[in-house]
């Protein structure tokens, strides 16, 4: 008999989590010889919420007393609705998936987000948790009532809009098979992947750390060339040491997140690498230590075991990042749209937008205007979250190679 000329009956139990409520809400429906449409379970801090959509063909009166009687039997709450309407808002799949950051995210300012989607017409379908540290993350599915690119835009810029009001990182994608086929990260180095800029400890040597840092700010804000810019600050280390590059080097302190990310993107398969408006010889040993597939930098010139305050060959500027990437993706066969990209600054902003799904990590206005998504706590491993990657899910594959866990 066709499910057309059946009765649709919506259970839902809940009630404290325990082995066995599955098996026997299914027992009884079984004897029942329904249909199953839908199925959907959450357990929230020990609590069971399972709902079951059916259609009954004979009695589905029977059936409501049966489940209630079955139910009652294992101390479970049970709601069945009889004739529940079969189509799901979201039965033709979400259009988008938001990720929801905080530390913490408060009651008031979730409250926002909702009703700024509600305001537009979307539905949240479903939420889960993806992080409780070191931000608590939450995906939304969402559907939107017209999906279009103008709405796609309207979306995002609301959000964007929420989220700085709020306190909120809220990260917007497509949803679909191109969120799920990410395979390719292209980090900055300075300020993204370590704390600090590599210049700048270079420059604290030579004792010129204010100019430099000067320099560096107006072009990371866009009010300078980056070539220029970083010619003026080069040609101020001239003298220095070779040795000090080593030195340098030795004292990079990654940021927060940033070896665990690294680990389980390539876990996941991904190929991973840098490119950074700094120095090859700084990083390149950074590089190799994360097991990175991919860097590229700036050369300074040496000449008799010193610093001649020059740069050989094309220096890696906006522009060149984003050539850089190119580069890297054709080099792995990687389409661009299956790229992140993850920057704070102005000279990220090209490198961003070639990528597919462009990151700016606390990052200056002139970055986040233009990237994908912004996130401003101090982990990087806020960009796993970003594609879907859980909390759980990294700390299970840490545990598994008997890495010890690290929360404080």
């Amino acid at each position: 008999m066709s499910s057309q000329s059946a009765t649709t009956v919506l259970i839902t139990v809940t009630g404290p989590d325990k082995p066995g409520v599955s098996s026997v809400l299914f027992a009884v429906l079984t004897r029942h010889g329904v249909e199953v449409l839908d199925v959907e379970q959450v357990v929230i801090r020990g609590k069971l919420v399972l709902g079951v959509l059916v259609a009954e063909h004979h009695d589905p009166e029977g059936l409501q007393e049966t489940v209630e009687q079955a139910m009652a039997s294992v101390q479970m709450n049970v709601d069945v609705e009889i004739g529940a309407d079969p189509r799901s808002p979201s039965q033709s799949g979400s259009s988008h998936v938001l990720v929801v950051l905080g530390r913490p995210v408060t009651a008031r300012a979730f409250t926002e987000v909702a009703r700024r989607l509600a305001a537009l017409g979307a539905n949240i379908d479903a939420i889960r948790r993806v992080a409780d540290y070191p931000v608590t993350g939450l995906e939304l599915r969402v559907s939107v009532s017209d999906d279009t690119q103008r709405q796609d835009a309207e979306l995002r810029n609301a959000v964007a809009e929420v989220s700085a009001r709020v306190g909120l990182d809220v990260a917007v994608e497509r949803a679909g098979l191109t969120r799920r086929a990410k395979r390719l990260v292209v980090f900055d180095v300075d300020s993204t992947l370590v704390q600090g800029e590599v210049i700048e400890m270079l420059a604290a040597r030579a004792g010129c750390e204010q100019a430099v840092r000067e320099i560096t700010e107006a072009a990371m804000r866009g009010e300078l060339d980056f070539t220029q810019s970083l010619q003026r600050r080069v040609a101020l280390l001239a003298g220095l040491p070779e040795s000090v590059l080593a030195e340098v080097a030795a004292e990079l302190e990654l940021t927060a997140g940033a070896r665990t990310t690294i680990r389980t993107l390539k876990r996941l398969g991904f190929r991973c690498g840098v490119v950074s408006g700094g120095f090859t010889k700084v990083i390149q040993g950074l590089a190799e230590e994360l097991g990175l597939d991919y860097c590229r930098a700036n050369e300074l010139e040496v000449v008799d075991g010193k610093l001649t305050g020059r740069t050989i060959g094309p220096v890696v500027d906006r522009a060149r990042k984003a050539v850089a990437l190119r580069e890297f993706a054709e080099q792995y066969d990687v389409p661009l749209a299956q790229c992140v990209a993850v920057g704070d600054g102005a000279n990220d902003i090209d490198m961003l937008g070639a990528a597919g799904l462009g990151v700016a990590f606390n990052a200056k206005p002139a970055l986040r205007e233009v990237a994908d998504t912004a996130l401003s706590h101090p982990f990087l491993d806020a960009v796993l979250f970003v594609l879907g990657v859980t909390r759980a899910e990294v700390e299970a594959a840490d545990a598994a190679d008997g890495l010890a866990l690290s929360r404080p």
